[in-house]
């Protein structure tokens, strides 16, 4: 027997599952760049990435927050201190095998991880349940850049501060400039904790839970 709402049910199916699909990738690669009004989701769905502007703005960033908290918590930006003027964003593994973030109608980034890359086409980045970018290489999943070397305000667990005496690496937290803006502001130096917390009012660190 014909059921008209047997046959709407079928392509309606497909489309979540598609969506379902979207909203579960974890991962930019060459092939696939990350566009604004898209997101990455970690496996476990903990953190997102993606194009957002803060409070009264209306300037896009790139960054990561908790995925499923009602109140949209940023915990790191990568472009803070070079914000986009529109919707154009793109995030994506250029020739280098650098993740760069640029408009649609401009070659020159805007961001870059600045890595040294021994094989440009086999990068991609991931992000990880912990909150962290990572920019690997797929054959041997070394990691070649980590969003957590380079902090903004939002110390999370398993990151760590201060200075790496074997790379010479000095990681350390800033503070948004105001609600508004989260371009860098003061300068809080690392220590080595794995309290998740934040710098709130410039100087005043907020415990997670």
């Amino acid at each position: 027997m014909y059921s008209p709402s047997k046959q709407l049910l079928t392509p309606l199916l497909l489309l979540s599952l598609l969506f379902q699909i979207s909203v579960s990738l974890d991962t930019i690669t060459p092939d696939e760049p990350l566009k604004d009004g898209h997101i990455l989701v970690s496996h476990r769905e903990t953190f997102a990435l993606g194009f957002f502007s803060p409070a009264n703005s209306s300037r896009r960033y790139v960054g990561i927050w908790y995925n499923k908290v009602p109140l949209k918590t940023v915990v790191w930006v990568a472009n803070r201190d070079d914000p986009l003027d529109d919707t154009a964003g793109i995030i994506s593994i250029d020739g280098h095998g650098n993740l760069v973030i640029t408009e649609t109608n401009r070659s020159i980034p805007i961001w870059s991880t600045n890595a040294s890359i021994v094989s440009a086409n086999h990068s991609m980045a991931r992000l990880l349940d912990t909150g962290n970018l990572v920019l690997v290489h797929p054959e041997n999943q070394s990691n070649i850049w980590q969003s957590f070397d380079f902090p903004t305000d939002t110390l999370l667990p398993f990151m760590k501060l201060g200075l790496d005496r074997r790379t010479g690496l000095n990681r350390f937290l800033t503070s948004w400039k105001s609600k508004d803006d989260p371009g860098t502001a003061v300068l809080i130096r690392g220590w080595g904790s794995f309290v998740a917390g934040r710098i709130m009012d410039r100087t005043k660190m907020e415990r997670r839970t």
